[in-house]
């Protein structure tokens, strides 16, 4: 009997799961590879983003965001037929001002790489997964937490496979592919806004695109797309189980899944690391491990 595959998504925080590479997680799930999902933070800094959310009492005690934000995250896991854990970290928060304000003491970005990296190893070593999935060297977009994950990622890559590093944290593991997720580019928000001109809807893309800085280098660095549109429905119900964060009515529905599918019916990944032989580009984060 073949091995069973096993993918590992990293992440910053509860929701990032559901709105990066989720159609690909219920593809696999369907196809009966385990998927485990690894929650750096608890979001416990984010800010309420759905103006329609209302729930009694959280505006006189804030600190409810954190219970509610692990609900919403195990109603998320659920849809995505995953396991998932928390690191336990602490959200960082979005610094804002000019010049940015000092990181809150004793957060995710702040602790010492060597630390942070310790937990995932150990869930590395006990999953065992051959593909593991996270955020590129700019987190995706510059959040403190995000690009902390990339960073703690990269090291518990290297670190899960050395018998000298963290002895005590399990039996070593070699991931055998390492993949960053490449949910924001320029060709994929074009061809959504042209989509859906052409169908005669207003496009949720065009003040963005204006605003959108290209890079042909970037553009060009994915290697792999993961054909899924058969599975944006599963990401939109887990997207709308983080009711703290995700707009019903907003930008992340506005286009038709229809059109989607027309205009881009995959979720895309550049491969960093591999220990297999593989040809890109790829159509599947498990080429060369079937």
């Amino acid at each position: 009997m073949a091995e069973q595959l096993r993918l590992m998504h990293v992440h910053a925080h509860p929701d990032d799961e559901s709105s990066k590479g989720a159609a690909t997680t219920a593809k696999y799930v369907a196809e009966g590879i385990d998927v485990h999902v690894v929650t750096c933070t608890g979001g416990e800094r984010g800010s309420i983003l759905n103006p329609g959310f209302d729930h009694p009492g959280i505006i006189d005690n804030p600190e409810l965001i954190t219970e509610i934000r692990r609900d919403e995250m195990e109603r998320a896991r659920k849809i995505l037929g995953v396991e998932q854990d928390w690191l336990g970290f602490v959200d960082s928060g979005w610094p804002e001002g000019d010049p940015k304000p000092p990181l809150p003491e004793g957060c995710f970005a702040l602790v010492p790489l060597e630390e942070a990296a310790e937990p995932l190893v150990r869930l590395i070593r006990r999953f065992r997964p051959q593909v593991m999935t996270t955020y590129d060297e700019k987190g995706g977009y510059p959040h403190p937490d995000h690009i902390k994950c990339h960073e703690v990622s990269m090291e518990a890559f290297r670190a899960a496979a050395d018998p000298t590093r963290y002895p005590q944290a399990g039996e070593p593991w070699q991931v055998s592919k390492v993949y960053y997720h490449h949910s924001f580019n320029y060709a994929r928000f074009k061809a959504l806004h042209e989509a859906m001109l052409r169908h005669g809807l207003e496009s949720p893309y065009a003040e963005r695109l204006e605003r959108f800085r290209y890079d042909e280098e970037w553009e060009n660095r994915v290697t792999t797309r993961v054909r899924c549109d058969d599975y944006f429905h599963v990401r939109d119900d887990a997207l709308r189980a983080h009711a703290t964060q995700i707009d019903p009515d907003g930008h992340w529905f506005a286009v038709p899944w229809e059109i989607q599918s027309e205009a881009w019916p995959t979720e895309d990944y550049e491969l960093v690391e591999s220990t297999v032989e593989t040809t890109v580009p790829e159509d599947d984060l498990f080429a060369g491990l079937r």
